[in-house]
């Protein structure tokens, strides 16, 4: 299983999770570069993502859902703040209202920072989402952020091996 560490820290806001995995550098950016890829690994297994548009470019907008096995739709968007390919990115993490994409302001917003790191097995990825206080994060850890996001991340070494 790739990820190997979750912390929260309610007093920093912040939801930590790394994760190693043995391939390099430069193709676990390609999962999260290219959106056809990383359709098949962002959600949890049975809830796929769409992704509608995607490019790792600052000041560009991601914008996809995520359908549950009963077939509703979960909107959600980033917008990508800097981008150091292949060692990582930044954005803002958000719920969206529906198709149109609209933030949904009654969910909490992210700021993620997503680092990938050579190491001798392979690449070591740090994921850090900050929110902008203690409840929203303690909102998201009630969702079953860690537990969703664990499962995802854990699906990318098949990916990885095909």
């Amino acid at each position: 299983m790739p990820v190997t560490d979750v912390q929260h820290d309610l007093d920093a806001r912040t939801l930590t999770i790394t994760a190693d995995f043995a391939a390099p550098v430069e193709r676990v950016w390609d999962v999260y570069a290219d959106a056809r890829q990383l359709e098949r690994v962002w959600g949890p297994p049975g809830y796929p993502a769409t992704f509608v548009d995607h490019e790792l470019a600052p000041g560009s907008r991601t914008t996809y859902y995520m359908t549950s096995p009963e077939g509703e739709k979960y909107y959600a968007y980033w917008n990508v703040e800097s981008v150091s390919a292949p060692t990582g990115f930044t954005f803002t993490d958000g719920f969206a209202l529906d198709e149109s994409f609209t933030p949904n302001e009654e969910m909490p917003e992210s700021s993620q920072v997503f680092r990938f790191t050579g190491t001798d097995a392979g690449t070591r990825a740090t994921f850090v989402a900050t929110y902008a206080d203690a409840e929203s994060l303690q909102k998201v850890l009630d969702m079953g952020a860690v537990e969703g996001s664990t499962l995802a991340i854990n699906q990318i070494d098949d990916l990885l091996a095909s």
